[in-house]
């Protein structure tokens, strides 16, 4: 099943069910006026959804075409979104370029922050920055969305709480990184909106791709029109997303709404060392700071550039058939 939030002129859209191939939806307000409130009672509401998908598909209800310009990000807002760090690569390369050794205990306590959650940017709308020199970066990264989870769950149960999942773009600005960490509280301002794919899916409609709790496909991400990433998510993860969503639960519930994500997937070379660039056939990055860190472990310096005005961004994952999954994330960052 596959579901999107059209930008309605409200605080949290409209619910529809997509189809498959995600040229048609069906408005779902007489089941769930919102994704929302379609979690909060989720057990009772989903197969409800799950039928009009079916109809959705024989095309025996009445349809309108799916724009996903139109949609805004399938939560609009939450009430909780945890940002965790699956894939420790790209820790190491952080603390390998400033000449650091990565802490024991990262490989078995996953890294987590709490960003802001009460508003993300539509998938299609641009990335607002008021000054280059704050570092603005992209972050492909794959999200679960959660019904009520308790307490202490195990990551085994964890698993069964991930009722949808969906792609991010969490927008990074990497010169104020430094001094908010300093500061020993975490991360505030460096974290802006970030954004969702217009379509979140259940796991189900991933099939034999979804495994362990993972997606084993490769994650498109495109920069100024040319492949900048494909990033296998399902390699080189430390930790799946039933640990991500059981280490955000450990010490308190998780409410139905809560969004949990991956990190920036990244990937190993293929000798066990630093990626190499798309371009010269590695499976490239997910973030620009990730080039960065080669480049300083390489040369002393980075060489590529932070993101500017006028730059865009593309996030997309495709089936093995090539089908676009969960549509497309396609921002252009403007001054702010």
């Amino acid at each position: 099943m596959k579901l999107a939030t059209l930008n309605d002129g409200t605080r949290d859209g409209k619910l529809v069910v997509v189809s498959k191939d995600l040229t048609r939806c069906c408005a779902a307000g007489y089941i769930a006026p919102t994704l929302q409130a379609a979690l909060d009672d989720w057990a009772r509401i989903a197969p409800e959804l799950e039928v009009l998908a079916r109809d959705v598909e024989h095309e025996v209800v009445p349809c309108e075409r799916f724009h996903e310009r139109q949609a805004h990000s399938p939560l609009p807002r939450a009430y909780q979104w945890a940002d965790g760090s699956a894939y420790i690569n790209h820790v190491e390369l952080v603390r390998q370029a400033r000449g650091a050794e990565v802490p024991e205990s990262f490989y078995s306590d996953p890294l987590m922050y709490q960003g802001g959650s009460d508003g993300f940017l539509p998938p299609r709308a641009d990335i607002p920055l008021r000054d280059t020199a704050w570092g603005c970066d992209m972050e492909g990264e794959v999200a679960v969305i959660v019904d009520d989870v308790p307490m202490g769950v195990s990551a085994e149960a964890a698993a069964d709480h991930i009722k949808l999942v969906m792609l991010v773009n969490d927008v990074s600005l990497r010169g104020l990184i430094p001094g908010e960490l300093a500061k020993g509280f975490g991360f505030f301002q460096s974290k802006p909106a970030s954004a969702f794919s217009p379509v979140a899916v259940t796991p189900d409609e991933l099939g034999e791709a979804w495994k362990d709790s993972l997606i084993h496909l490769p994650l498109m991400v495109d920069y100024n029109g040319e492949p900048f990433g494909r990033a296998e998510v399902g390699a080189d993860a430390t930790f799946n997303m039933a640990q991500l969503v059981a280490h955000a639960a450990r010490t308190r519930s998780l409410c139905a709404g809560s969004i949990i994500g991956s990190g920036t997937i990244s990937n190993k070379g293929a000798d066990g060392g630093p990626g190499k660039p798309v371009s010269e056939g590695g499976l490239g990055y997910s973030c620009i700071a990730e080039i960065r860190m080669i480049e300083t472990i390489a040369e002393g310096e980075p060489s590529t550039r932070f993101m500017a005005p006028g730059d865009t961004v593309k996030v997309e994952m495709r089936d093995k058939d090539n089908h676009s999954i969960f549509g497309s994330i396609e921002q252009k960052v403007v001054q702010a």
